[in-house]
């Protein structure tokens, strides 16, 4: 990916290296198993899918950094957020709207949010109460070892794919499909995931696609990477791995064929239209 000469974000909040005080979430085998079968990668909302309570603050506040970090990896992600913003905010623009975008918290080990306390065994994840994508950034090396996925672009894509969950937000379509998961059976409700997972991973492809066009980031290999990634997440992929065999009606993301498919046809449209999930059966 040409990334050195993107614009960094500012909106970033780098909390790597203090500690969360407070009563955060304490992942056991079984919490963990959970996590890494639904939650592990891209953007689950902790809420739904593993229960998470507001934190009860004790001690002092952590200190972030704000503005945009000194280190590569800090460049990298802060340079990915910034090409989100310039390229969303163009596309809100030309319907007539305007987007506001998400902080990215940087963090180590565990964090609080508006949606709970996190260990970062959960993994990325985006927050629609604060508005805020929340990274530990030790997960791209868990992407390159764990799941096979290494490359600048797949790390791109989950930034990307969280930034869609955001773009979700102000479209309206996070509240309609949490109403719609209240009333919802178990297996229903996870139909809804999976059809908003899958228009977050649509999403990254519309974001890729236009600021291709725009600023020619994408080199030899950056699609494949991205799909590499989105192959190796999948709920098939995941659960064949972390139990040896597969429970349809647990999933939360999709497929590897699915999130493929529905990133492929981001990039191949370039459009929000084109990412109708919940049109789509």
């Amino acid at each position: 990916m040409r990334w050195q000469d993107s614009r960094r974000s500012d909106n970033v909040e780098d909390y790597r290296g203090s500690r969360f005080g407070g009563t955060g979430l304490k992942l056991g085998v079984g919490g963990t198993l959970i996590a890494l079968l639904a939650g592990y990668f891209l953007g689950i909302d902790p809420r739904v899918i593993l229960g998470l309570t507001q934190a009860i603050p004790t001690g002092s506040e952590p200190t972030a950094q704000t503005g945009v970090p000194t280190d590569e990896g800090g460049q990298f992600i802060a340079a990915v957020l910034g090409e989100t913003e310039d390229t969303w905010s163009a596309l809100f623009q030309a319907n007539g709207s305007t987007y506001t975008p998400p902080k990215l918290v940087l963090y180590n080990g565990e964090v609080r949010s508006a949606c709970g306390s996190a260990s970062s065994a959960v993994g990325p994840f985006y927050c629609p109460g604060d508005r805020k994508v929340y990274l530990d950034l030790g997960f791209f090396d868990e992407l390159k070892t764990r799941f096979a996925a290494p490359g600048d672009f797949a790390q791109a894509y989950v930034l990307a794919h969280e930034v869609g969950h955001h773009v979700q937000t102000l479209l309206g379509i996070e509240d309609k499909v949490r109403a719609a998961q209240e009333r919802a059976s178990e297996e229903q409700k996870n139909q809804l995931q999976v059809k908003m997972e899958l228009q977050a991973d649509c999403f990254a492809g519309v974001w890729a696609r236009n600021a291709d066009r725009a600023r020619h980031i994408l080199e030899q290999g950056d699609v494949e990477e991205a799909l590499k990634a989105a192959s190796a997440v999948g709920d098939d992929t995941i659960q064949k791995r972390t139990q040896g065999y597969v429970v349809p009606d647990s999933f939360t993301h999709g497929t590897a064929e699915q999130r493929m498919s529905w990133f492929k046809r981001g990039l191949d449209n370039g459009t929000v239209p084109a990412c109708d999930t919940f049109g789509s059966g």
